[in-house]
C-alpha cells in the first residue's frame, strides 16, 4: 500500500526531558492552495521546539504536512494550524512556526507563530 497524507502527529517520550535542548527541522517544499483562487502556494516551513515529555516523529510530519497539498488555506492559517496541531500533540515547552511562502503576484509572505517563552540558555537565533 502506498503512502498517504495525513493529519495524525505520531510521537514518541524525550529521551532526555531533564534538559532544555532546541530541535529544529525545515520543509523547503510544503504546499497548500490559495482558498480563493486554487492556485499552488509554495512555503519553506520551518520548526524550532524545546520539547517536555514528547517528541514529534518525523515521517509522521512529513505526511502531516503532505496532507495540506489539496487543502485551501490562507498564509496565517497554515502557520497558525501547524503550531496548534504540534502544541496538542506534544506539549512543547516552546515551539515556533514560520512559514516563509514564495512570492506570487510580487509579493512573498512570512508568517511566525509561537507558543511559549525559549528557555534563556537556548536562545540562540
Amino acid at each position: 500500500m502506498a503512502t498517504q497524507p495525513s493529519k495524525q502527529l505520531a510521537t514518541f517520550a524525550n529521551p532526555s526531558p531533564e534538559r532544555d535542548y532546541l530541535i529544529a527541522f525545515e520543509c523547503p517544499e510544503f504546499t497548500c492552495l490559495c482558498p480563493l483562487t486554487g492556485q499552488p502556494d509554495f512555503a519553506h516551513i520551518a520548526v524550532r521546539y524545546v520539547p517536555d515529555a514528547l517528541c514529534v516523529e518525523l515521517k509522521s510530519y512529513k505526511l502531516y504536512l503532505w496532507s495540506y497539498r489539496d487543502q485551501g488555506a490562507f498564509h496565517e492559517k497554515v502557520t497558525n494550524t501547524i503550531l496548534d496541531d504540534l502544541v496538542a500533540a506534544i506539549a512543547p515547552r516552546f515551539c515556533e512556526v514560520t512559514g516563509s511562502f514564495f512570492p506570487r503576484g510580487g509579493i512573498s509572505t512570512t508568517v511566525v507563530a509561537r507558543h511559549g517563552a525559549m528557555p534563556s540558555n537556548l536562545d540562540v537565533r
